[in-house]
């Protein structure tokens, strides 16, 4: 791979290195140079992985329900300051009233 470019894992291939890890007996060092990756991401994807299997990694459209809640609650606050917005802009033109 060329010095820059940076390539994307989705969450499987990280789920499944971290396995090669954790369950299969391997040092860290050897599935890195194995899969191809630096060893100190696969220490970090480990890390993560340990702290919360259910939702390590979770890329898009794979959030925390927390998280899914935050993002669904920023979107509804959007819409409702744009709705509000809109209606402040009605009232303004039609309280001038005819000249």
């Amino acid at each position: 791979m060329s010095q820059g470019t940076r390539r994307k894992n989705d969450r499987e291939f990280k789920v499944e290195a971290v396995k090669l890890v954790v369950d299969g007996g391997r040092s860290v060092a050897e599935a890195a140079r194995n899969l191809g990756i630096h060893e100190n991401l696969l220490h970090k994807w480990k890390n993560m992985y340990e702290q919360d299997r259910a939702y390590a990694f979770p890329g898009k459209g794979y959030l925390k329900p927390e998280q899914e809640e935050l993002r669904r609650l920023k979107r509804d606050l959007a819409d409702v300051t744009q709705e509000r917005d809109i209606l402040k802009k009605a009232l303004a033109l039609f309280s001038k009233g005819p000249k």
